[in-house]
């Protein structure tokens, strides 16, 4: 059996709130500590090779939480992008943001601008950030632009589809790992995981380490996928 390589690794990043509440923390603390991991992970994935880090960070549900604790994701997005994920940049990581960047005030709109403009040159991992993501969102905004482009219809081929997805057509995860102990995907890369491999982890996501990613690609070097064959 041929050792594969894991070259797309995709995280839904669960499990913040329940950390807190374990550790009789407020939540808010749950949501820092899910994002210093976050920081944490793409320098290790970008240390092994990996080529595309994407995590679920807020989802398009997550718009309907309390108001007090979207102003909090607000204000930690801000700080994502104002300072600590362009350090992370200066390791040659490049930095996209996936989803519904319009739902954002503006002033975190021009920060995400800045980030991805700042760092498009840059060679290394390539880290994708699913702010206000959702797959079927992601698949519908697709066909919309399919149609005002006036493509025709027998010309739209999955090929095509995906370069109009917010992923625009960078190759599809090969693993996508979720940790928390829930064992659905939850509206994420719904049309880009149909042959992804995954795994579940019960950990929260603060908890996660970098024992865990080295196991988890063991784990998938030894997965045999067949792709339908």
């Amino acid at each position: 059996m041929s050792v594969q390589s894991l070259n797309h690794l995709a995280i839904i990043l669960d499990g913040n709130r329940r950390w807190a509440k374990a550790k009789g923390l407020p939540t808010f603390e749950g949501h820092r500590q899910g994002y210093e991991k976050m920081k944490q992970t793409a320098k290790w994935c970008a240390d092994r090779g990996i080529k595309i880090l994407t995590v679920y960070a807020f989802s398009s549900e997550n718009w309907n939480r309390t108001e007090k604790e979207v102003g909090y994701l607000l204000n930690l997005f801000r700080e994502m992008f104002e300072s600590a994920l362009i350090e992370v940049a200066k390791d040659n990581v490049r930095l996209k943001v996936i989803g519904q960047k319009e739902k954002f005030p503006q002033d975190i709109q021009d920060m995400i601008a800045r980030a991805e403009e700042r760092t498009k040159e840059n060679t290394g991992l390539l880290f994708q950030i699913g702010l206000s993501y959702g797959g079927r969102p992601d698949i519908l905004q697709a066909v919309k632009r399919l149609i005002n482009e006036k493509i025709e219809p027998e010309a739209i081929t999955e090929e095509l589809l995906s370069k109009y997805l917010w992923t625009q057509g960078e190759a599809d995860p090969d693993l996508i790992v979720r940790t928390s102990g829930e064992y659905r995907l939850s509206n994420f890369l719904t049309w880009q995981s149909a042959y992804s491999e995954l795994m579940f982890l019960e950990k929260n996501w603060p908890d996660f380490s970098e024992k865990d990613l080295d196991s988890i690609i063991e784990e998938f070097k030894n997965r045999q996928r067949r792709f339908g064959k």
